[in-house]
């Protein structure tokens, strides 16, 4: 259903989301609504489907990034850290940005160096004082590793589909009770979204499938931009 979104302006494709019970809160349709897919997208930003950004990746389709903000909503209260693995366009960075508010922090990761610059381009656009104050931050680095320097976090989004290994070290930096959201590669191949939960006392993690997902891989630099050349 969420496919059939296709808004001539980022209002109209938000209005949709919501028509479609893609976005359901406020907070989440208010964050969206600020920042125009259309500084991060190259082509037709306002059409729910990926977009490529160069080197393989994309930008994921809208329906998903409301996805990842409603799931994690809880976790981007004012002043809450977080961290999103594979930030690529800044698109979904910078919404959670705006939901933890100016005493909160995002760090955005991304292990493409071009990228990490595209995307500080697109948020300079209308939001270069994210930047400025550093509420938000783009490092460039192997997200697969996490981010230990800012953490721990609140919640974390992953923006490409890791191995079964990955999601354990990358919930080694949640805070007690956090969460976090990741595309996981099933040994069959199909990829399911999947959100793991901290226990308050930090001492277990439970998991919770959501979707199913296709999701680029989380992989290393060089074996991305290997892949992109062919």
């Amino acid at each position: 259903m969420a496919w059939w979104a296709k808004g001539k302006t980022n209002e109209d494709l938000i209005k949709q989301l919501q028509q479609f019970g893609i976005i359901k809160s406020k907070i989440v349709a208010e964050a969206m609504l600020k920042i125009d897919r259309g500084d991060f997208c190259p082509n037709d930003p306002y059409v729910d489907s990926p977009q490529p950004i160069g080197y393989g990746a994309t930008i994921s389709a809208p329906h998903m990034h409301a996805e990842a903000l409603e799931r994690l909503k809880d976790h981007l209260q004012p002043g809450m850290c977080v961290l999103d693995v594979g930030s690529g366009s800044g698109y979904l960075t910078t919404c959670m940005t705006y939901m933890v508010g100016e005493q909160g922090k995002v760090i955005g990761i991304e292990h493409i160096k071009d990228l990490v610059n595209l995307s500080i381009q697109n948020i300079s656009k209308n939001h270069a004082d994210l930047l400025k104050s550093k509420n938000l931050q783009i490092i460039n680095g192997d997200g697969r590793k996490g981010y230990p320097d800012e953490g721990p976090y609140d919640c974390i989004h992953v923006g490409a589909a890791a191995q079964p290994e990955v999601p354990k070290t990358l919930c080694e930096q949640l805070k007690p009770g956090g969460c976090m959201v990741i595309p996981v590669e099933e040994d069959d191949g199909e990829q399911i979204f999947r959100k793991y939960n901290k226990s308050k006392d930090g001492k277990q993690i439970t998991t919770e499938d959501l979707v199913a997902v296709r999701y680029v891989p989380l992989t290393s630099a060089e074996k991305q931009i290997k892949n992109a050349m062919f």
